[in-house]
This record gives structure tokens, C-alpha cells and sequence, in this order.
């Protein structure tokens, strides 16, 4: 034996040990390949899924659209009849169609989505090439219609320009109509317009009085708001790149941050008669958040004009209340009031029913610590009951039936043994007895009701299991009719891997948190996969879905060599009031420390989920504040990340949606948050990427984060996109998004592109 070579022998043992992937390449071009065709392979592997259902209006008859082995196929349902056949001759209606147009159409695949029925039923209407066309179901000949106008996006602005503009508020009786004309409301009558009255004399530019001027039934009063406007923030942009010109554009928008001084809006009431106003006293709105003039408190008359009634959000959301003004006197009482010593999430549990004219009204609240409704008085303003009531929470109500005092939504977390996040349908009564499941079957439910909710379709399903939609009755949640169960047998039979739930105990021992987790097609159990995390942690919501998808992204970034997951830590909402505190002026926490432990748990049952040399993660605008906060704040655990339009600093960021989390006034506890205050701490690699024109967002968050960077000395990666907004940059940034994943997370040099995209 030659002594000499067994130091090179250990040495190729050793590089063979320690570099898997020269054994098993990943990242390559094929990966990428792989990676791109994996919608276009999947997709077409499902079948009779409803993708379009839409209820007859005033029937109980329903049509929905499906694609199955044959083609796409258009469905029409009787639910009284329990009667299912074709919604049309689709062969007659195609060549009918081909006839008129001059193309060729078959009937399995008809250039339109969506129909609609008209004429009793006889008639249906649909669009071809942005032109409405009608069918005659018994002649089954097709007429061109009108042109269809792409919708223009609304523009958002704010300003006292946009109070000035708006045409005259007629009373109901129609004697009266109310204007702003120099600041000022004014009233004249209708068969005399050179009869003009000022109601009000203090506006000014100022302190000017609204245009959303409401009158009382009895056409005798009538109240609007007078608005002291706030700062008005621009931020600006320049379009370094514009498609008309050669030279760069500058624009500016109206943006209110966390932290300026906003519009205040006092309502104001008048008596038609006297020509007086009539005093509000604001003790009970003193400091009201509105971010934009445009978003003022909307004034709603009782039906006998006994009063009229606003929402009062006070600024820092920890005091919430239903305002009552007495129409005759003015006074002021609060009809119901939420105070939290976090906050109250008014953007994404608000749910308020006034019945009989407010005599009673239902009410949504976490003041028990879950989500959910109570009845009050709303005469005297006492609750009468609670309605809902557990460990679980009330998600939407759907529909309210005041002459049964039932009442049906939908919530999660009540099924034990389920997902805490899945949602199932319910019918309660107003006192809180004859609580009533409607929907059985494991999955995440989504319901269509009937116009007069005596039927409903029900679809669930679960990211791993496919979609089943069924009839039911709205009475009792009986199912009537089976509609379709979605057949995904070849997909099962192709190299598509079905995605994983998971959970894990989180940073307390006891709460479970849930996950999905992404392996790739050529997955190899016998291989070490290192893993990415995909997060968006904006508290409000949840966001790991829920129901079945053939392809989703994460599963296209898996393919390139890694394992993809999602997790919902705490912090987020959908969950107990004290899980979705846990974000309280403290972003930055992100549900880290939930999130690493369901990754360990996961690398404990299985070997080949490595995270031992750091784990990767992205995120976008809220998500990339995250993503990056990874590095900053968890640099043991996470070591490689994409960060897209993030919000880094939740100074810069909108207002609304920042102040909602992170309180107000601010303190130091925005500046303990932020990314750019410990940018100096980066370890890892990092790639930020932000659009210059994201209005969304603003892109000087990102450029703050870069400076802070360089001022550090600190080595990343920067992508800005000319000309585009709140997004990653199409096609372009996911690929740029990969590959900084395929270098630093599997020490492979991408494809050169340069040279393959010629």
C-alpha cells in the first residue's frame, strides 16, 4: 500500500461529505426550465373545478363554468327543481358566434368567461373581445352590442379642491337642496334657486364645510362636517425612464404619514326652519383620525329623524365609539364604546347592524379576547347578550334576518381537531341560543348565497385536498345536490408533489403555529435541501393559504433545489386578541421567534430539511420589511434574503396602516422597528429590491435602508426598477430573485443569462 495518497483519499471523502450538491446539482438551467413550465404542466391537470358561479338574480336558479376532460363547459342549476343540465347548446351558440364574427369558435371553448341572463331567462348576455353580445336562447342568434370602456382606476387625492366640487344634495321631499358655496353651506329652495340661504358664516379656506351633507328624512334638518385640514405630505417621483419622452418626469402625490397632523371633522347640525345651527358638543370626538378629507365620518339619520349617528375612531385606535347626536338639542351620547390597551382593529373586524331603526344593534368586539358579537340596547346602550362566544372567532356575518332575530356567518376555530384557520358557516340566534353548523367537511368553506339566502353553494377545500362544491339549504346546511367534486387523478399521477401542513408549538409552549411546506417535483427524500421561508407577517390578517391550488410560486422557486415554506407566527391576526398583540409597536418582532421553532421542529422530523447553515428568506412591502428585519434581528438563523418594496420604516410608510399597529403618538419604539437604525448590524446577504414610481410604498424607504448600508460599509445587493411600482419587477425580479437564492443558498453560479438571452 502506497502511504502516500490516503491524505488525498480523506480529502475527497471530506469534499464529498461536505458538498452534497456536486453530487446532486441544483440551480441549473434545467432547474430553471422546470421551474418556469411548472404552471403550464400543472394547471391543465385539473378538472370540473367551478372557477365562475353566479346566481340568477331574483330566482333561485345559479350557472357556473367549469373545465372538464371534454372542454370548458357552462352549468345551469335549478335549486327548487334540483333540476342540473348544460346552461346552453354550446355547439348552437358557437357556430351562431362564428357565423356573426367570422372566426372560427368551438363549443368547448367559447371566448368568454362569465354570462349573464336577461329577458326572464331566454336572453344571455357576455363579452367577446371588450363587446357585449346577446344570444336568443331559443334562436340562438347572437347580436353585436356596445363597445365595452376598459374601468379607469379612481384616482386617490384629498384636499378641500375635491369639497368644493360636488352638485347641490336635494332633500327628500324635494323642496330644498343644500350646496357649499364659499366655503359655507347654504340651502335654497328648489323652485326658487335665487332664494338662497347661508346656513353657516366661519368657513374658510382654513375651516370649510363638506360637501357630504346629509338631510333628515323629514327633509326639517339637515348636518354635515365642518374640516380643519391637516398637513398635506407630497411625496415625490421621478420617472427616470418615461415611454413618451426622452427626459425624466416629476410627479407628486398626497401621502399621509404616521405621525402628521391631520384633517379634524366636527359635524354640524341645522334646523331648516330657524335657518340656525344647532350646537355639537365634541367631547366625546375630540381627536378623530381621518388620514384623508375624502374618508370623513359618515352621518346616518334614524328613519323618524330623531337623531343621526357617526363612527368616532380615535387617533392611536384604542378608543372606538358609536356617536348619537339629538336632532333637536344636540346632545351627545355614546351609544357604544371599545377602548384596548393595544388597539382596537377597526380595518379588519368592524361589523355594526342597526335594527329596527337602532332601537337594538349588533356589534363585533375582542373585548372577551376573541372576535366576536353582542346585541346591545340601543336605546338605553346596554348589551342585552352576547351573541357568539369561545375560543374562536367570528370572521364575517353574511346575512342578518331581522323578522327570525337569526343571523348567519361564517368563523373559524371552533371545529376542534381542524385548522384553526378554516372557515365554516353558522346560523345563532340574536340571544345567543340554537347555535347551527351549515357546512360539514374538512377544508376552508366559502358559501354563494341565493338572493333571498334560502340556498347556498358551498365549495371547501384544503391545500392539500381538492375542491368539493356541494348545494345545501340555508335552513339546516343539508346538502340537496352534489355539484362537482374537482379530479385531480392525473395530477396525482404526475411528478407534482402535494403541498404539507405543519405545525409547531410556538414561543409559549401551548399555542400550535401553523405552516405549508413546498418540496420540489424531483424531491429525493435521501438528499439535504436547504430552505427558504417565504413571510408577509402585515398583522392584518393571516396569510398561509388555506385552500387548493395546482401551482402556486413557492412551489416554482422549489424547484430550482430547495424547500419553500410559509408560516403564520404570532402577531398575526385571525387568532386570539392576545396572538395578535403580540405585534403592539413592535413590528420588528414578526413572529421570529414562532417561526424558528416550527423550522426546527420540521428539521427534527425530517433529515433532510437542513437549516443548519441558515435558512433564506423574501417577503414583499410589508413582507420585505420582514424579510430584511430576518438578517438584522435573527442573523444566527436566517442568512440569505430578498426584500422587495419594503416598508422599512414605518415613519415612511402610509399612515393608516401603520399608526393601526404601532400606535400613536410615536415614540421610540418606531425607531426600535425600523431596519434602517440597526442597517449597521447586517450580517448575511442581502438583495433589496424597490420600484421608483411605488406609490404604494414609498420608494425612499428603501433608499434610506441603502444609505444606511453605505454609511455602515456594509456589502448587498440593489435593484431598482425604472418606471415601475409597488412591485418585484415581473418576470425579470423573480429571476433575479432566484438566482441570488441559487448563489447564496446553494453556492451555484446561476445560468449566464447574458449569454442565453441573446
Amino acid at each position: 500500500m502506497n502511504t502516500s495518497k490516503a491524505p488525498y483519499k480523506n480529502i475527497i471523502c471530506v469534499l464529498f461529505i461536505l458538498t452534497p450538491t456536486l453530487l446532486h446539482p441544483q440551480g441549473t438551467l434545467t432547474d430553471y426550465q422546470r421551474a418556469d413550465s411548472l404552471r403550464s404542466r400543472v394547471s391543465k391537470l385539473v378538472y370540473d373545478t367551478i372557477l365562475d358561479l353566479e346566481w340568477v338574480e331574483k330566482s333561485n336558479r345559479f350557472w357556473y363554468r367549469k373545465n372538464s376532460r371534454d372542454g370548458k363547459e357552462f352549468i345551469l342549476v335549478d335549486a327548487e327543481r334540483l333540476e342540473r343540465k348544460p346552461a346552453f347548446d354550446h355547439t348552437r351558440l358557437a357556430d351562431s358566434l362564428s357565423l356573426q364574427t367570422g372566426k372560427e369558435f368551438k363549443a368547448n371553448d367559447l371566448p368568454f368567461n362569465r354570462i349573464t341572463f336577461i329577458d326572464e331567462g331566454q336572453v344571455i348576455e357576455f363579452v367577446v373581445d371588450s363587446i357585449k353580445w346577446t344570444c336568443n336562447l331559443t334562436t340562438y342568434e347572437c347580436k353585436e352590442g356596445e363597445k365595452i370602456e376598459p374601468r379607469r382606476r379612481r384616482r386617490w387625492f384629498s384636499g378641500w379642491r375635491e369639497e368644493q366640487s360636488q352638485k347641490p344634495v336635494v332633500s327628500p321631499d324635494s323642496t330644498w337642496e343644500a350646496h357649499i358655496k364659499n366655503y359655507n353651506l347654504y340651502i335654497r329652495p328648489r323652485e326658487n334657486k335665487e332664494e338662497e340661504y347661508p346656513l353657516s358664516f366661519d368657513g374658510s379656506e382654513g375651516g370649510f364645510y363638506s360637501s357630504s351633507i346629509a338631510w333628515s328624512p323629514d327633509s326639517k334638518k339637515l348636518v354635515t362636517n365642518r374640516l380643519r385640514p391637516g398637513h398635506e405630505r407630497l411625496v415625490h417621483y421621478i420617472e427616470s425612464s418615461p415611454d413618451d419622452q426622452l427626459q425624466p418626469k416629476h410627479t407628486t402625490r398626497v401621502y399621509t404619514k404616521p405621525g402628521d397632523i391631520l384633517t379634524i371633522a366636527k359635524p354640524k347640525l341645522f334646523h331648516v326652519d330657524t335657518k340656525k345651527q344647532i350646537e355639537v358638543k365634541d367631547d366625546l370626538f375630540s381627536n378623530p383620525f381621518i388620514a384623508y378629507t375624502n374618508h370623513t365620518p359618515k352621518m346616518e339619520w334614524r328613519e323618524d329623524s330623531r337623531a343621526f349617528t357617526f363612527e368616532y375612531n380615535e387617533r392611536g385606535h384604542q378608543v372606538y365609539r358609536i356617536i348619537e347626536v339629538n336632532a333637536d338639542n344636540g346632545n351627545v351620547r355614546a351609544l357604544i364604546e371599545e377602548q384596548s390597551k393595544t388597539f382596537i382593529d377597526y380595518s379588519g373586524k368592524h361589523y355594526r347592524y342597526d335594527i329596527h331603526d337602532g332601537k337594538e344593534i349588533i356589534w363585533a368586539s375582542e373585548r372577551d379576547g376573541w372576535n366576536h358579537l353582542y346585541l346591545y340596547d340601543g336605546v338605553t346602550g346596554n348589551v342585552k347578550n352576547q351573541i357568539t362566544r369561545g375560543k374562536w372567532v367570528v370572521r364575517r356575518v353574511d346575512h342578518i334576518d331581522e323578522e327570525k332575530r337569526q343571523m348567519t356567518f361564517r368563523a373559524s376555530g371552533r371545529e376542534r381537531g381542524q385548522d384553526p384557520y378554516l372557515i365554516h358557516y353558522y346560523r345563532i340566534n340574536f340571544n345567543g341560543s340554537g347555535l347551527k353548523k351549515l357546512t360539514e367537511g374538512h377544508g376552508n368553506h366559502s358559501a354563494a348565497f341565493s338572493s333571498d339566502k334560502g340556498y347556498f353553494v358551498d365549495t371547501y377545500s384544503g391545500v392539500n385536498s381538492p375542491p368539493v362544491s356541494v348545494l345545501r339549504c340555508s335552513s339546516d346546511g343539508q346538502v340537496i345536490m352534489e355539484l362537482e367534486k374537482t379530479d385531480i387523478k392525473d395530477l396525482l399521477n404526475s411528478e407534482w408533489k402535494i403541498p404539507e401542513v405543519f405545525k409547531a408549538r410556538g414561543r409559549d409552549g401551548k399555542t400550535d403555529i401553523w405552516g405549508v411546506i413546498y418540496r420540489p417535483t424531483n424531491f429525493d427524500k435521501s438528499k439535504k435541501y436547504r430552505v427558504i421561508e417565504y413571510i408577509y407577517a402585515g398583522p392584518h390578517s393571516s396569510h398561509v393559504p388555506k385552500t387548493f391550488r395546482s401551482y402556486r410560486s413557492q412551489q416554482a422557486l422549489a424547484e430550482l433545489g430547495f424547500i419553500v415554506v410559509q408560516i403564520d407566527g404570532m402577531g398575526t391576526s385571525n387568532r386570539s386578541k392576545a396572538f395578535h398583540d403580540v405585534c403592539w409597536k413592535n413590528l420588528k418582532d414578526a413572529g421570529f421567534p414562532d417561526r424558528i421553532l416550527w423550522h426546527r421542529a420540521v428539521a427534527k422530523k425530517y433529515a433532510y430539511y437542513d437549516i443548519g447553515k441558515g435558512v433564506g428568506i423574501y417577503g414583499h412591502s410589508a413582507g420585505g420589511q420582514n424579510a430584511m428585519g430576518a438578517l438584522l434581528f435573527h442573523p444566527a438563523f436566517y442568512t440569505v434574503a430578498v426584500s422587495s418594496c419594503g416598508c422599512h420604516d414605518n415613519r415612511m410608510d402610509k399612515i393608516w396602516w401603520n399608526e393601526q399597529w404601532m400606535g400613536y403618538p410615536l415614540g421610540p419604539h418606531y425607531t426600535e422597528s425600523s431596519n434602517a437604525t440597526y442597517a449597521h448590524k447586517l450580517k448575511g446577504k442581502l438583495f433589496l429590491i424597490v420600484g421608483e414610481m411605488d406609490t404604494n410604498v414609498d420608494p425612499s424607504s428603501t433608499m434610506q435602508v441603502v444609505d444606511a448600508l453605505i454609511e455602515a460599509k456594509k456589502d448587498f445587493d440593489l435593484l431598482v426598477l425604472p418606471g415601475v411600482g409597488h412591485s418585484i419587477g415581473g418576470d425579470y425580479g423573480v429571476r433575479r430573485r432566484r438566482d441570488f437564492f441559487v448563489k447564496h443558498l446553494l453556492g451555484m453560479d446561476p445560468p449566464e443569462w447574458n449569454t442565453i438571452n441573446k
